[in-house]
């Protein structure tokens, strides 16, 4: 609690979204995210078309998944599509948990952004700072009591990012737009000692 965040408001969200549009590499990947998803390969049916996406992914954002097919085969066989165009907020669940060899592991920050990237105004994405700014603005102005754990639960985590656009009145911003200004926020007000400079798994 020694740090000093901005009291969030409509002001410093467009602040950061400015800042955010300004920023030439994230937009750069971010067109190239969208033309892949939407574009390129929006459905999730061949094995191919997951593969390339989750690839490129795990590459831009450094979610370290040292093994992407399993990863991709996993998704394939969960049909997802219907679900993801529908918001449907417990397919996140479905998706992070892979069984690689004999060891399952868990890619929540992976599965939060591979829906994203589907849908971004359904699925906000869950990092570390995200994480940290949400818990930070509980313990200082109790804009709601969640655990910590929660936010390791995609459907309370969307919740808890939704209570937080209400409390502070920023109810003009998608989830999208509340997402890049909370992310942006950590980055600055909390920085990880070993300086990534885009959003990896945690």
């Amino acid at each position: 609690m020694d740090v000093d965040v901005p009291y969030p408001s409509i002001e410093q969200v467009e602040f950061y979204l400015v800042k955010w549009n300004g920023l030439e590499n994230y937009h750069l990947q971010e067109d190239a995210l969208n033309k892949l998803f939407f574009e390129l390969c929006p459905k999730n049916t061949d094995v191919i078309d997951i593969l390339l996406k989750a690839s490129t992914l795990n590459d831009f954002y450094s979610t370290n998944i040292f093994s992407i097919y399993p990863v991709a085969k996993h998704i394939c066989a969960l049909d997802i599509d219907t679900r993801l165009k529908a918001g449907d907020v417990t397919l996140v669940g479905d998706i992070q948990y892979v069984t690689i060899g004999d060891i399952e592991k868990n890619f929540y920050s992976f599965a939060t952004k591979y829906c994203s990237h589907h849908n971004p105004l359904d699925y906000p994405i869950y990092d570390s700072y995200v994480d940290e700014v949400l818990r930070y603005f509980r313990n200082r102005d109790s804009f709601s009591d969640f655990q910590d754990g929660d936010l390791k639960d995609y459907v309370n985590f969307k919740g808890i990012l939704i209570d937080f656009r209400a409390f502070y009145g920023l109810d003009k911003f998608n989830l999208k737009q509340i997402d890049q200004y909370v992310w942006q926020l950590g980055k600055d007000y909390f920085p990880k000692n070993y300086g990534k400079k885009n959003r990896g798994d945690k």
